[in-house]
């Protein structure tokens, strides 16, 4: 069997029930992400456990399904985030899965740690981490992106302050490799709106906000026309955008009167969009720049 390392000469392939782990020191009470690109070797449903012991919470860890494939090279760089609960850990990459072949089992390569710095809520911004600008470490050399998977809480994800509350992942990008609206970070929708992602935010009732964010697309070759569905409480608003596949974005604006103390804000893709280039990737458009302030002559 002829497999294809992303970096460097060498991958570490998991059997069943294998594991690699290894013990770092930590700052205790502080947040930190788990990076780490996988592949998959044979058809099968294949799963990772990422967890970091010992923890004093119960069910802290992760089980992510890699069978999904976004990208059209075999690898997927993914991130995953945890608290540290002692001033030293030990970070575990289990395979679960038991395969008739024994040949089989994903490959794992380029496992990262970063230190995360959670946002704050400003006067210029009543959303944490609107610029995505904080979040999981990216390899320099990953032009697939970063995939953060979905059902991660808000206290323990890669991206501070917001949550994937859908059934497929969202792709994390950087500006080096994709076009980014703002900054050097955003966030690609990739499995229309099976692919959404969240924050909760603090208002006050019958007071009126102006939500606005960018919506483009990552020249990545990923063509069509796009819609971004955002949501703030009981209000929605769509915003098209017509993707040449080279870059660009438009500004979406959603103004809304809040009906309860917290905010549910929540970004989705209307369609399932796949990359121009006949390898069958799924892509979607980009949002960025998301700023949530209170408008005080509505």
């Amino acid at each position: 069997m002829l497999l294809v390392v992303p970096e460097g000469a060498y991958a570490v392939r998991l059997g069943n029930e294998a594991s690699i782990k290894q013990k770092v020191k930590l700052t205790k009470g502080s947040f930190y992400s788990i990076t780490f690109s996988a592949a998959r070797t044979c058809a099968q449903e294949e799963k990772l456990n990422v967890s970091v012991v010992p923890t004093i919470e119960n069910g802290d860890w992760g089980v992510i399904p890699i069978q999904t494939m976004y990208g059209s090279n075999g690898w997927e760089s993914f991130a995953c985030g945890f608290k540290a609960d002692f001033p030293e850990g030990e970070i575990v990459i289990h395979n679960t899965g038991v395969e008739e072949d024994p040949a089989c089992g994903p490959l794992i390569d380029s496992v990262a740690l970063k230190l995360l710095n959670p946002p704050k809520r400003t006067t210029a911004n009543l959303l944490k981490n609107g610029n995505f600008e904080e979040g999981p470490y990216v390899f320099p050399n990953a032009s697939w992106g970063v995939l953060i998977p979905p059902h991660i809480e808000d206290s323990h994800s890669p991206l501070p302050g917001w949550i994937v509350e859908s059934l497929k992942a969202v792709k994390y990008i950087d500006s080096k490799h994709f076009s980014v609206p703002e900054g050097q970070r955003a966030i690609e929708l990739v499995a229309g709106k099976e692919s959404a992602l969240a924050q909760i935010v603090i208002t006050t009732i019958g007071k009126t906000y102006d939500l606005t964010f960018s919506v483009g697309d990552a020249n990545n070759a990923c063509e069509g026309s796009m819609i971004v569905e955002a949501f703030a409480g009981r209000d929605t608003v769509q915003v098209p955008y017509e993707s040449k596949g080279k870059g660009g974005y438009t500004r979406g604006k959603l103004r809304f009167k809040a009906v309860t103390t917290r905010t549910r804000v929540r970004f989705l893709s209307t369609f399932y969009t796949m990359k121009n280039d006949n390898s069958g990737s799924l892509c979607g458009p980009v949002i960025d720049d998301v700023k949530l302030l209170s408008v005080r002559y509505p």
